[in-house]
């Protein structure tokens, strides 16, 4: 697919944080006429795109289940709780690595050899992960190499959908549906992985999952279409350069923000779920009630919004909807009963559905030869502050009860949600303002 040119001139006003493109128009590139409403089935008919989606089903279902086997796996050979539980952790720091010092490779190769590679490079450490001499110490090395290179995989193959479904709504719907399937992969994931464990031992789960890695690299390989490099034949700075010249925009370094916010406050009832359900005395299964609400209402709001809002209602809802997504966490204050917490968590998953509409904005901000460092970074940033959020969450529990916590951060997180709301119309109006000065003539 040929790549759009980007004009010097500022995008139409519709484009700008807090309105709403016209109508009929394709907020990344103007005039051009779309579908309104093309929905999710659009989206499936792009054959390349049905590749990717499969692909990512069975990296998806490596990932989550490499984890569950190798946590089990750590905590057989060591009895160390510590040590098991900081198998998961090592998912979430490493990203800050990646993306930030790997981020440049994203631009400056071709996606799909990227995309191969990191599927391979995956499997290759799982398979070494098989091996009964490898010591623990190397077990968590390998865990770490997977969360390192994890960021340039996903910022690629977010960058690769655009290429794929353009910069219109087909990219914001193909998006949605990323990101539901890895919703998703929180309800269903862990208990596929929990009976395949009843089945096979933890290695042997690990085998399944060095599989997947593979099946994934196959398709990408064979069912998707070699594009060169974005940034070929231009200068593009690497490491903490390259990421300043990115984050030096003002609009992307706002929307960049506005992705990393919610999330950071979201994850603190999920990582307090456990120490609540104790809290409260209640059972296990309603600790899974209480696990499951947010994704439940996240994957809700996120459906609704692409099946029936157009592009249009969902730019005008972005801010509403973000700046209270945290919100309903003030029903945690009386110390509620499970029915009303899971009523709290699905109704702040609901308000998710912002993502749809900021999808929109920042692929129309970022340049097409920035796109795939830039996606990278707001991959990266959202799975380091969610491991931020789940140790503040865990920090703050040792000094008050659970539900003060969760409400308290229902109160600190809608300040900070107004605060980057705040910043991101600020940059529209900046960006609008120098735009307005370009077109003047001078002298």
């Amino acid at each position: 697919m040929p790549k759009h040119d980007h004009p010097d001139t500022t995008l139409p006003d519709a484009t700008l944080p807090g309105t709403a493109p016209a109508p009929g128009t394709d907020p990344a590139r103007g005039s051009v006429p779309t579908p309104d409403r093309p929905g999710y089935r659009a989206v499936f008919r792009v054959r390349e795109f049905r590749v990717v989606f499969v692909a990512h089903l069975f990296s998806l279902l490596g990932v989550v289940v490499s984890e569950l086997a190798l946590t089990v796996l750590v905590y057989d050979l060591t009895r160390s709780p510590l040590l098991s539980s900081l198998t998961f952790a090592l998912g979430f720091l490493p990203y800050l690595v990646g993306g930030t010092l790997l981020a440049g490779l994203a631009d400056r190769l071709p996606p799909r050899r990227i995309l191969v590679v990191c599927d391979l490079f995956c499997a290759g450490c799982v398979a070494l992960m098989v091996v009964p001499a490898t010591p623990v110490a190397v077990l968590l090395v390998l865990r770490c190499a997977i969360a390192v290179v994890s960021p340039v995989f996903n910022g690629t193959r977010t960058a690769t959908l655009a290429d794929i479904l353009g910069e219109g709504d087909l990219f914001v719907l193909g998006r949605s549906l990323l990101r539901i399937v890895s919703q998703s992969a929180l309800l269903t994931g862990f208990a596929v992985g929990g009976v395949l464990l009843t089945v096979v031992p933890p290695r042997g789960a690990l085998a399944v999952t060095a599989t997947t890695f593979l099946v994934s690299a196959l398709l990408l390989r064979f069912g998707t279409v070699r594009r060169p490099a974005r940034a070929a034949g231009k200068a593009a700075a690497s490491g903490l350069s390259g990421t300043w010249a990115v984050l030096r925009n003002r609009r992307v370094r706002a929307l960049m923000v506005m992705f990393w916010v919610p999330p950071l406050f979201a994850v603190v009832p999920e990582a307090l779920a456990a120490p609540y359900a104790d809290e409260i005395g209640v059972s296990t299964a309603a600790l899974g009630l209480l696990m499951c609400a947010l994704p439940v209402g996240t994957i809700t709001g996120e459906l609704f919004a692409g099946a029936f809002l157009s592009a249009a209602t969902r730019s005008r809802i972005v801010l509403p909807l973000a700046v209270t997504g945290v919100l309903p966490y003030l029903l945690y204050a009386p110390e509620p009963g499970v029915a009303l917490a899971a009523v709290a968590l699905f109704l702040a998953g609901a308000t998710g559905a912002y993502t749809l509409g900021l999808d929109a904005w920042f692929v129309a901000a970022v340049p097409e030869e920035q796109r795939g460092r830039a996606m990278t970074l707001m991959t990266a940033g959202m799975m380091t502050v969610q491991g931020i959020g789940m140790a503040g969450a865990g920090i703050a529990a040792e000094f008050a009860p659970v539900h003060a916590v969760v409400a308290g951060t229902g109160v600190l997180g809608t300040l900070c949600l107004l605060a980057a709301a705040a910043e991101l119309r600020a940059a529209g109006a900046t960006e609008e303002r120098d735009g307005a000065d370009r077109q003047v003539p001078h002298g």
